[in-house]
């Protein structure tokens, strides 16, 4: 990418906060558009072991939300996350990860699925 490209998209974020979730980042930025709207980048950054490389690497998702949606999205939010909480009971928190644990799993078939906190949101 081009030096100027880089400098105009890191100039454009105005607030950023990253939530580490296990091996997850979700960095959640707000953004300034060509025309001084804001606009919330939410990306998803999850960290991936090739196997046979030495460095891991990051698959990463965005989403793009625009202020005329924040209610309705926060409801569909609170909505969904209110279902899983009366399918599930309570819901524990995520450990904190460190890389070192990545060694000592086992292949992630032979896991059986996590059922943990998103955002911090459930409890």
């Amino acid at each position: 990418m081009e030096k100027n490209q880089e400098e105009r998209r890191e100039q454009e974020i105005v607030y950023s906060r990253s939530v580490k979730a296990g091996k997850r980042i979700y960095y959640l930025d707000v953004r300034k558009a060509r025309n001084n709207d804001l606009y919330l980048s939410i990306t998803e950054s999850k960290r991936r072991q090739v196997e046979g490389e030495e460095a891991p690497s990051f698959e990463k998702h965005k989403l793009f939300l625009y202020k005329e949606d924040f209610a309705h999205f926060t409801e569909g939010l609170q909505d969904v996350i209110a279902y899983v909480q009366n399918q599930l009971g309570a819901i524990e928190s995520r450990p904190e990860y460190t890389p070192e644990e990545e060694a000592a799993e086992p292949a992630a078939e032979s896991q059986e699925p996590k059922r943990k906190g998103l955002f911090g949101i459930f409890k």
